[in-house]
């Protein structure tokens, strides 16, 4: 038996690692890094991760997805298949923050190098797990490697996947030497808990400290392509036009009102394309994405279904074809209220300021929900920015999550 006291966090080692793992793929003219998923600047980064695992002595093991498993044994053999597990991923997007994502993983060493460091083998196994291609990037779905984890993505689907720059998934783990041979889902979690920076606003708007994640909002993303006429921007009269830009733009602000009248939903037009794409040419084909999110199914489903029901009568009156491609789907995620309880509790017993909160991003977590219970804590993002470089948490606050989540693990420990 131990006492969560005997256990200190070297945050001090903590911010040197973030700082090690965010100087690959640096961008030394726009000041970011870009690691995106299976490069060779994430194999870099994968690399150092599995060095400072070895130098801990924990257990390495990779899955046949790519996901990195790092585990410091109990004592015990009759809980090992189950273990604790901490986690995120160390891929991003282009020229990103050095913190997303990376400080869950590098939180999750320092709770395992508090074990190591005051000599104590925690009663149940401590996992970290860094999952692949959670950004999407490069392959899609995002959060691929938990969701084959999870059992929601058959893997060799998953390793067929070709990328944007027409590369195949698996080819490329096995180029970068992290094609595994451990089946995903072979280490079951016990339980599953995430450290991440917000990526929002509301914990720095409202000077707390940590969130307390209870859910995480359902994700919608499809791609439309409106086809219309191309001809002359001069010489063609409105009422006779077959206009793919406008029915496109008209449809992005329908997405603002669905969004308006819900309240809780979000909807976003990220990326669009016109063609022929000239100045005096009325588009003849507009393509672009739809990111609907909502914490509630049921109004996920809502939202969804007046988008459709907008785009078949606009089709009709505009004299256009529009075609709708579902990309992801994922449904909201309740997280485990125990672990949301217990996480509030440490926070408390610390005197740091805290409330409950929704996960507005997608996580690992939400995957990993599906077959063991999860949940997560979230630190403040300055001004709310993420994938981006001026992406920023203050250095006493990454520690200061870390020590929640070293509480937490000890005491979740300390009940198994």
């Amino acid at each position: 038996m131990y006492t969560t006291s005997a256990l200190q966090l070297n945050g001090s080692l903590l911010l040197e690692q973030i700082q090690a793992l965010g100087c690959l793929g640096a961008d030394s003219e726009q000041g970011g890094r870009t690691r995106i998923a299976l490069s060779d600047s994430e194999k870099a980064g994968r690399d150092l991760l599995v060095g400072w695992m070895h130098e801990l002595g924990l257990e390495v093991q990779v899955d046949r997805i790519g996901n990195i498993f790092g585990t410091l044994r109990s004592a015990g053999d009759s809980v090992d298949l189950c273990p604790l597990m901490i986690g995120s991923h160390i891929d991003t997007v282009i020229n990103a923050g050095a913190l997303d994502g990376c400080y869950g993983v590098l939180a999750g060493l320092a709770v395992i190098r508090a074990f190591c460091d005051a000599g104590i083998t925690p009663q149940r196994s401590i996992t970290v797990g860094a999952f692949t291609n959670e950004e999407g990037v490069r392959y899609q779905p995002d959060m691929m490697g938990s969701l084959v984890f999870a059992g929601g993505m058959a893997v060799d689907a998953a390793l067929n996947t070709i990328g944007t720059d027409g590369t195949r998934l698996g080819d490329e783990l096995k180029r970068i030497g992290y094609a595994g041979t451990l089946e995903p889902g072979a280490i079951i979690p016990h339980e599953y808990i995430e450290l991440h920076i917000e990526q929002g606003p509301i914990l720095e708007a409202e000077n707390t400290l940590i969130g307390v994640v209870e859910n995480l909002q359902g994700i919608s993303w499809q791609q439309v392509e409106v086809r219309g006429n191309a001809n002359h921007a001069g010489t063609t009269p409105t009422h006779l036009r077959h206009d793919a830009g406008f029915v496109a733009s008209s449809i992005v602000a329908e997405l603002r009102a669905i969004a308006e009248d819900a309240g809780s939903t979000l909807a976003t037009a990220g990326c669009m394309k016109f063609e022929p794409n000239l100045i005096n040419v009325i588009p003849r084909k507009a393509t672009f994405t739809v990111d609907l999110r909502d914490p509630d199914e049921e109004m996920l489903v809502s939202a969804e279904n007046r988008l459709s029901t907008y785009l078949a009568n606009l089709a009709e009156q505009e004299g256009v074809t529009i075609t709708t491609e579902r990309l992801v789907r994922f449904e909201p995620v309740i997280f485990n209220a125990e672990l949301a309880d217990e996480i509030e509790a440490s926070a408390k017993r610390f005197g740091f300021s805290h409330r409950r909160m929704t996960s507005g991003a997608g996580h690992d977590a939400q995957m990993i929900a599906r077959v063991a219970p999860a949940a997560m804590i979230f630190v403040p993002s300055r001004g709310g920015i993420s994938h981006n470089p001026r992406e920023h948490t203050d250095d006493d606050q990454l520690i200061q999550g870390a020590q929640v989540l070293l509480d937490v693990v000890s005491r979740r420990l300390t009940d198994s």
